[in-house]
C-alpha cells in the first residue's frame, strides 16, 4: 500500500506494512521485557532455594561461618595463597572489608597469614587445614543437595539448564563492575 496524499499531493501517514512492522516491534520489545521479567522472578525464586542449601550446608559446620565469611574461604580454596589485595579484587570488597573479614577468620583459625617467602615485605593469606576442611564440608553438602534436585530434571531439561546457566554467567561477567572504595 502506498502512502497518503493530503492537498497539494503531499504525501502522510504511513504504509500499512510499515504500521504493521511498528505494531510488531512495540509488540516484540513487550514480550522482551516481559520474558526478562519472568527470567528474573525465576532467578529470585533459584536464588531462595539456593541461599536455603547454602544456609543448610553451613548449619552442619562448626564453627558456622556466615554466607560471606563461606565466600571468602571458597575463594581462598580455589585461588590458595594470595595477598589481601588479590582476594579483594576476586571478592569485589574494598581491601579493608576484606582485611576485617580475614581478620575473623583468622580468630576462628580457619585463615593463616604467613610472611611471603619470596618477598619478606608481603603477607599471604592462607586457609588452614580447618579451613580447608569447613570447605570441602560444605560444597560436598551443597554439591549433594544440588545434584538431588537436578537428578529429578528430564535430561533435555539439564542440557538445557546447563547452556543458560553458562550463557548467564557469560553475561553477569560482561557487566561486572569494580566496587568505589
Amino acid at each position: 500500500m502506498g502512502q497518503y496524499a493530503g492537498r497539494g499531493g503531499e504525501a502522510w501517514g504511513a504504509r500499512a506494512g510499515d504500521l504493521r512492522t511498528r505494531a510488531g516491534d512495540a509488540d516484540a520489545a513487550g514480550d522482551a521485557q516481559e520474558t526478562i521479567e519472568q527470567v528474573t522472578a525465576a532467578l529470585e525464586s533459584a536464588i531462595r532455594i539456593f541461599v536455603g542449601i547454602s544456609a543448610r550446608s553451613l548449619a552442619a559446620v562448626d564453627p558456622a561461618p556466615t554466607l560471606p565469611q563461606l565466600r571468602t574461604l571458597v575463594m581462598l580454596h580455589s585461588q590458595g595463597p594470595v595477598k589481601l589485595a588479590a582476594l579483594a579484587a576476586s571478592l569485589q570488597v574494598s581491601p579493608s572489608t576484606a582485611l576485617r573479614m580475614i581478620d575473623k577468620l583468622q580468630a576462628t583459625g580457619l585463615v593463616d597469614r604467613r610472611v611471603n617467602p619470596r618477598n619478606r615485605r608481603e603477607v599471604v593469606l592462607r586457609l588452614t587445614a580447618a579451613g580447608r576442611h569447613l570447605v570441602e564440608r560444605v560444597l560436598a553438602r551443597r554439591y549433594e543437595e544440588i545434584g538431588t534436585i537436578v537428578a529429578r530434571l528430564p535430561a533435555e531439561e539439564r542440557t538445557g539448564l546447563i547452556r543458560a546457566l553458562r550463557a548467564l554467567s557469560q553475561a553477569a561477567d560482561a557487566t561486572r563492575t569494580r566496587p568505589a572504595d
